[in-house]
C-alpha cells in the first residue's frame, strides 16, 4: 500500500480567478517521472472553483475522464453538442477518444469542488463519447472496460466497514470523512495505492465517509 497525503498533492490553478487545483499526479509543470500513472489512473485532479470561475474551451483525445462532484454544480459543454449541470451523487463520463473540446465552469452561486480522473484507454482512437449517471448508488459498480477499470463508490456511517474489491490495482480516494484502512488513518483528500489486495476493508472512523476505488488490471 502506497499512501499519498492531500497536502502531498501538486498546487496548481489561478488562486486570482478563483481556480485552485490539487493534481495527484505528475501534471503540467509539475513533472515527476516518478509519479506518472498507477494501473489506468493517469490524474486525480481535486478542482476547487469560485462563482463565476472556470476552464475555457480546451481540448482532450485519447483520455477515458470522470467527473465526481463533491459540493456545487459543474457545467459541462462540449464539441459534441451536450450541455448537462452536475452536481453531488452524478457521475459524468466523457471519453476523448480521438479528440473533443469542452468547457467547465461554475455557473452557481457558491463554491465548487469536484474530482476529475482520468484513465488510459487501452487502445487509444475512436468516436467521442459522453454520458452522466444520475444519483449513482453504492450497490452499482460503474464500468469502464475501455480502460480496463470499475468504479465502486462506497458511502459509510460511522464504524462501518467495506470491502477492498480483490485486484491487481486498486486505487482508493476519500472524498468526505475519515476511513481506517489497514492500520492507517485517512482523511479528506487521502490516497491509496494498493497492489494485489486481498481481504482488505475500510471502516470509517468517526463520522459518514465517502469513498472512490478504482478496481483495475495489473499496470
Amino acid at each position: 500500500m502506497d499512501l499519498r497525503r492531500a497536502d502531498e498533492r501538486y498546487q496548481g490553478g489561478d488562486p486570482a480567478a478563483g481556480i485552485e487545483t490539487r493534481h495527484a499526479f505528475s501534471f503540467g509543470p509539475h513533472y515527476d517521472p516518478g509519479n506518472l500513472r498507477f494501473g489506468a489512473v493517469i490524474a486525480c485532479n481535486e478542482e476547487h472553483l469560485g462563482p463565476g470561475a472556470g476552464f475555457g474551451e480546451h481540448p482532450h483525445s485519447h483520455t477515458e475522464i470522470v467527473t465526481w462532484v463533491v459540493r456545487g454544480e459543474l457545467t459541462h459543454r462540449d464539441s459534441t453538442g451536450h450541455e448537462t449541470v452536475i452536481r453531488p451523487g452524478d457521475l459524468q463520463r466523457l471519453s476523448a477518444a480521438s479528440g473533443v473540446r469542452h468547457v467547465e465552469r461554475n455557473a452557481g452561486s457558491g463554491p465548487l469542488t469536484f474530482l476529475q480522473m482520468w484513465l488510459a484507454p487501452l487502445t487509444p482512437g475512436g468516436d467521442p463519447f459522453y454520458e452522466v449517471v444520475r444519483g449513482i448508488a453504492d450497490s452499482t459498480p460503474y464500468a469502464l472496460p475501455e480502460a480496463g477499470a470499475m468504479l465502486h463508490v462506497r458511502r459509510l456511517s460511522a464504524g462501518e466497514r467495506t470491502a477492498v474489491p480483490d485486484a491487481p490495482c486498486v486505487y482508493l480516494h476519500v472524498v468526505r470523512g475519515d476511513v481506517h484502512l489497514d492500520g492507517e488513518h485517512l482523511s479528506p483528500g487521502d490516497a491509496a495505492r494498493l497492489t494485489d489486495t486481498k481481504d482488505t476493508e475500510a471502516v470509517a472512523a468517526n463520522a459518514s465517509a465517502e469513498l472512490l476505488l478504482w478496481e483495475m488490471r495489473g499496470a
